[in-house]
């Protein structure tokens, strides 16, 4: 275990999801495996239409999301209950695995959502 301060940026992310005009999700790994993601969706984004093929097309999003909404409203879809939830600016959220989502309204959706390292789900 070091004692060193890390910092990183999302403008140098490790990865990119380009989702041409509906957006993008900046990734940047720490090197204890964290993860940072800045994820930018325009109005009309989808994840069924834009995310979901860059995924591999699985039914729903196969992720856990601990984030926060810093603009716009997006609407999140729990499939196995059909259950929406507006996440809005302002919002401090946790997203369980098996969703789906929409950028509900004109404005861009801007959040940044954090992973533990790997090895620990």
């Amino acid at each position: 275990m070091t004692s060193a301060i890390e910092v990183r940026r999302f403008d140098t992310p490790d990865q990119m999801l380009d989702m041409k005009h509906h957006g993008h999700i900046s990734i940047i790994k720490m090197a204890d495996g964290t993860a940072g993601m800045h994820a930018i969706f325009e109005p009309g984004w989808t994840w069924e239409a834009d995310e979901k093929p860059l995924l591999g097309c699985p039914d729903s999003c196969p992720m856990r999301h601990t984030g926060y909404c810093m603009s716009g409203n997006l609407v999140v879809r729990m499939l196995d209950t059909g259950v929406e939830t507006r996440i809005r600016a302002g919002d401090f959220f946790e997203i369980p695995p098996g969703h789906d989502a929409y950028v509900d309204g004109s404005e861009r959706v801007e959040l940044v959502l954090f992973a533990p390292p790997e090895h620990e789900h």
